[in-house]
């Protein structure tokens, strides 16, 4: 059953059917293959998708993109311009601490790199960046969108591998900020050897006036993540707060989203949200299958056998999850392979903590790697570019997250110490 679940899958993927397609067909053929009754299918997918931290993945997709069409993500790129876009290489710079800020309340990538990336990819371009510079800085930087919390894969995670989800959102600031403060690093050392930048600093706002119309963006963040740890809200809870609060801001405050602009922005968000779910569901069916024929056991004997020591199973899983990152959509391979590592890494004596924030960071990377890489689609969409033109700016991006992984994977002080100062042990 196995084998056959597994070469369907493999070759659903190399005929580019979608993920979500492709994992549910193989374990179709699986469950058929096993002569098992197919309501099992019905039952597991539901399963799958019927529990409660998951409601939080269509409000912070809806949240992203009322901030997007409020002009919250437009304030926020001043205000980010105002702290660092006076020096060279200030704009490529704005752009990482932009999408840091944004990733603290949406929670997606994809919704970063759309809501940022249409201000600050143009922006680039008539400053004289490439636009293949541009749109690769873009894809990167959005990446945090999945790292700082909130995050749609640590949810995914929690779920799957039953961990905290407040434990994983608050190990994922450590992360978040290494690899944004080395994405900065990089771009303003970057600048200065191409002489890019020199102009960056025209027509930005002052530090006061852009806090003060960007105060309302601001307290967004605040106001969630504050919730979360101050024990008025759960992570769940917190993704309905965020979409009221951008809501509101977005039509009584800033008054930039009409009433017909609703329609446009839930339709938006709602296609979102159901492919999502989709592929969880059917990502569910799959572990659930291969799960009851024992491979994570299996799997878990082999590591132990093969690689003797916590350092060389991270080595492992690391080129493992880069490999897969490239070829699955994140959300999924989260799915599949969370039920199945986490515990063989706990045998290891991982902090499963720890682990899920390798898993996060590792995967994704497959959104900034091609074939399928996400968002780079994204970006190259904003740009209007094909992919193939971005890879050669693409690799020293790679190069600096792949940095930033490694010092993740083994020094777990970067994601436990705040998690250990919130969470007394």
């Amino acid at each position: 059953m196995t084998s056959i679940m597994i070469g369907t899958m493999v070759l659903c993927f190399a005929l580019t059917i979608s993920v979500a397609v492709s994992i549910g067909l193989a374990a179709i053929l699986g469950i058929q293959a096993s002569n098992a009754h197919m309501l099992i299918s019905v039952k597991e997918m539901f399963n799958s998708i019927n529990k409660f931290p998951l409601a939080a993945i269509p409000f912070f997709i809806l949240a992203g993109n009322l901030m997007e069409t409020g002009g919250i993500s437009r304030r926020l790129v001043e205000f980010a311009k105002s702290i660092v876009g006076g020096i060279q290489g200030g704009l490529p710079m704005t752009c990482v601490l932009t999408c840091m800020i944004f990733a603290a309340v949406s929670g997606s990538s994809v919704a970063t790199t759309f809501a940022i990336g249409a201000i600050l990819i143009p922006a680039l371009i008539k400053h004289g960046y490439p636009v293949t510079y541009a749109a690769s800085l873009q894809a990167t930087s959005a990446e945090l969108g999945v790292v700082i919390p909130p995050s749609i894969p640590m949810i995914l995670y929690g779920v799957s591998a039953e961990v905290s989800i407040g434990e994983l959102f608050i190990a994922g600031f450590g992360p978040g900020l290494l690899i944004a403060g080395a994405l900065m690093l990089f771009v303003w050392l970057y600048c200065k050897w191409k002489g890019w930048g020199k102009n960056d600093g025209d027509g930005r706002l002052s530090f006061g006036k852009a806090t003060l119309q960007a105060g309302w963006a601001l307290l967004m963040p605040v106001i969630i993540l504050g919730g979360i740890y101050g024990g008025i809200f759960t992570p769940t809870e917190a993704s309905a707060v965020a979409v009221l609060y951008a809501l509101v801001v977005g039509m009584l405050i800033y008054r930039e989203i009409r009433i017909q602009d609703l329609y446009i922005v839930l339709r938006k968000s709602v296609v979102s949200s159901a492919v999502i779910m989709f592929i969880i569901a059917n990502a569910g069916l799959f572990a659930f299958l291969i799960t009851r024929a024992g491979v994570p056991e299996a799997i878990g004997i082999w590591l132990q056998d093969v690689l003797k020591s916590p350092a060389y199973f991270l080595l492992g899983v690391n080129a493992a999850l880069f490999i897969i990152g490239m070829f699955i959509e994140t959300s999924a391979a989260i799915i599949v392979l969370a039920p199945i590592l986490a515990p063989v890494a706990q045998h290891f004596g991982i902090d499963p903590v720890h682990f899920g924030l390798i898993m996060v960071v590792n995967l994704a990377l497959g959104m900034i790697t091609p074939p399928f890489g996400v968002n780079l689609f994204a970006a190259c969409t904003v740009a209007r570019i094909s992919l193939d033109r971005i890879v050669g700016q693409l690799i020293p991006f790679v190069l600096v997250v792949l940095t930033c992984l490694m010092i993740v994977t083994y020094v777990p002080a970067v994601s436990l110490t705040l998690r250990d100062l919130v969470y007394a042990r």
